[in-house]
């Protein structure tokens, strides 16, 4: 269920009122269902307007289409960060670091055009899909400087490449949805210049 608090990039959350609650919530459900249907150029009207709701109402909980892309992302982002906490543990590095680029590509394939808008997040720390991204740096960049302390994978190799590979991988699948191989292939091709000479620990 959608948090009973309003979320913004600008400050902490604040408690709602019964029938904002409601609002913020039904906004929220019909979000996740446009975004499904057309992606996430969805039209703000029309998910206001299956809220029954006006547009003003949809602008006050979220000022812009960021906004409102975060919150609904908030569910596979926790899943994301859960998930790497337990990778992090992992007894071959490299592949735990796998494993999470590619749930970070299955994320970002959710919705067509969220690997796009994620990928102009990274360069725009104000945009509201930074506060979902910036987590998602920090957890991966844990597990890759514990892969490179492993010497398995390079040590000049950032996460900020990284999550723009996988961005870029996901919306390449997204161009060519026939192809269902297509993202496990390039992240493959992606893993050969990622690993360090003569690294023992498998992808």
């Amino acid at each position: 269920m959608a948090s009973s608090t309003a979320r913004t990039a600008a400050g902490p959350a604040r408690p709602m009122r019964a029938d904002a609650r409601r609002n913020y919530e039904r906004l929220l459900t019909e979000a996740r269902a446009v975004f499904a249907q057309y992606g996430t150029d969805g039209s703000l009207e029309e998910i206001a307007r299956r809220s029954g709701v006006g547009i003003g109402t949809l602008y006050r909980h979220f000022p812009n289409r960021q906004s409102i892309m975060c919150a609904v992302f908030q569910e596979a982002l926790a899943a994301l960060l859960e998930r790497s906490r337990e990778l992090a543990a992992a007894e071959q590095p490299c592949t735990a670091l796998v494993e999470w680029l590619r749930a970070i590509i299955t994320h970002a394939s959710e919705y067509r055009g969220l690997s796009r808008a994620l990928m102009s997040a990274s360069h725009d720390r104000g945009s509201a899909l930074s506060s979902c991204s910036e987590p998602l740096h920090a957890a991966g960049e844990r597990l890759l400087v514990r892969a490179q302390l492993s010497g398995s994978v390079r040590a000049d190799v950032s996460i900020a490449d990284l999550m723009q590979l996988t961005n870029a991988i996901a919306l390449a699948a997204e161009q060519d949805p026939k192809d269902e191989e297509l993202a496990d292939r390039l992240l493959t091709l992606t893993l050969r210049g990622l690993r360090a000479d003569g690294a023992a620990d498998g992808a």
